[in-house]
């Protein structure tokens, strides 16, 4: 059977792209509203185009507009700092990935998938409370009772840290420039965000992301 992933443009989904890219039938970007969405999807785009996967963007312009978050075209500035710090959290955009597993497992049922990939990671705990691996496994018991089909959710990083994902991508040959990670949404990454300072960690010795700072 052939799985959806839900597909950023990022480091981490587009490492899980290539992985299973002969089990995916479809992947779906989101456009929320973001900061960084347009130049995110993008690289979607051209990654998936790449692989012949078939892409799909859905806008959700709901959420820029009702959603509070920093990460949102209608949000304050980006922090800079770690991606630990506590001023992070103004990045955290409300059961973002609860609405859009929602609507990915619509879309999978849909279309003959059997499954929905997503490639949240054991970093993103710390601030994320819908990318924990106890929130992927509910979800997962959710999507499973909720379709006909019994549609699972994967989350396959849940347990692995971005550095590990980094280095699973090197081993594949994945092409880390064409990935975008920086809240701020410029054209060359910032250097200075909790993104930007997680990337430059996670490809240290094999980074060749332009940084501005």
């Amino acid at each position: 059977m052939k799985r959806l992933i839900v597909y950023s443009g990022g480091m981490d989904s587009t490492v899980l792209l290539h992985q299973f890219a002969k089990e995916i039938g479809m992947a779906v970007s989101f456009h929320y509203g973001s900061k960084h969405n347009d130049r995110e999807i993008a690289y979607a785009k051209e990654n998936c185009s790449a692989l012949g996967i078939e892409h799909r963007i859905i806008r959700l312009d709901f959420i820029n507009e009702h959603f509070k978050s920093n990460l949102l075209l209608s949000g304050g500035d980006i922090p800079d700092g770690h991606y630990h710090s506590r001023t992070m959290k103004s990045t955290v955009v409300p059961f973002r990935n609860g609405v859009m597993l929602s609507i990915a497992v619509g879309i999978a049922e849909s279309h003959g998938l059997d499954a929905v990939f997503i490639a949240s990671h054991g970093g993103d705990h710390a601030i994320y409370p819908d990318c924990r691996e106890h929130f992927m496994s509910l979800f997962h018991q959710a999507a499973l009772a909720g379709t006909y089909a019994s549609v699972s959710v994967i989350a396959p990083y849940s347990r692995l840290n971005k550095r590990t994902i980094a280095l699973m991508g090197k081993r594949m040959k994945v092409d880390f420039s064409k990935t975008y990670s920086c809240y701020k949404g410029g054209e060359h990454h910032c250097g200075t965000c909790g993104t930007c300072t997680e990337r430059r960690e996670a490809l240290a010795g094999f980074d060749s992301t332009l940084y501005e700072n």
